[in-house]
């Protein structure tokens, strides 16, 4: 199975969070709407992700719309560390609608949902959930997943839906700060263009 065609299925880059006794969040690419009136959505989570534990949780969460202009570190920063450690919302611009957090910095808009049903499938839950607001913020372009593999060369985490495991028929260098995957021979005066880590910070595979 050539698991490359997944990367020619259109997706969205999205930061999903939630509140119970702080702000959680991480980023997802996987989101589905499913009806207009009454709208229901639908996202998937790795059952590892500290956000999938909240989620269930608090049945709520929210979905910020990232652009195209967002900083890359604020990828770097949901994507590739955990909640349960980090305070991702730390020194970000974001705002707590109805107790749940909204990222504003480099986001487009957001929309504020309610799981109605948790569906299993196999590594990843998938949570239905009802949207019960929504708000746009400007009209920034909002950032696809293609566009942040071919223009920010970002890379999929191990636990997100969209993860291909690198093939290692060549060097393949990842980043310790961000995760952030380099294929080929490194530069000596390569930077991260995800957390500017520089290649002291890269390890190979």
């Amino acid at each position: 199975m050539d698991k490359e065609i997944f990367k020619n299925i259109s997706y969205g880059m999205y930061i999903v969070s939630t509140k119970l006794d702080k702000p959680v969040g991480c980023v997802i690419n996987t989101l589905i709407q499913i009806t207009s009136d009454n709208p229901i959505i639908s996202i998937s989570l790795n059952k590892e992700n500290y956000t999938n534990e909240i989620i269930k949780k608090t049945k709520t969460f929210s979905i910020s719309i990232l652009n195209e202009d967002i900083n890359p570190n604020i990828i770097s920063k949901f994507g590739f560390n955990s909640s349960k450690d980090v305070d991702k919302f730390a020194n970000l611009d974001y705002e707590l609608i109805n107790n749940i957090p909204v990222l504003k910095e480099g986001s487009s808009g957001y929309l504020i949902c309610e799981v109605i049903n948790i569906i299993d499938a196999e590594t990843h839950d998938i949570f239905i959930a009802r949207v019960k607001d929504t708000k746009k913020l400007n009209d920034n372009t909002p950032m696809t997943y293609k566009y942040y593999h071919e223009v920010i060369k970002g890379s999929a985490p191990r636990k997100a839906p969209t993860y291909i495991e690198k093939k290692n028929n060549h060097e393949v260098w990842e980043c310790l700060m961000c995760g952030y995957i380099f294929e080929g021979d490194i530069p000596d005066d390569f930077v991260c263009p995800i957390c500017g880590a520089t290649k002291d910070s890269f390890i190979k595979k």
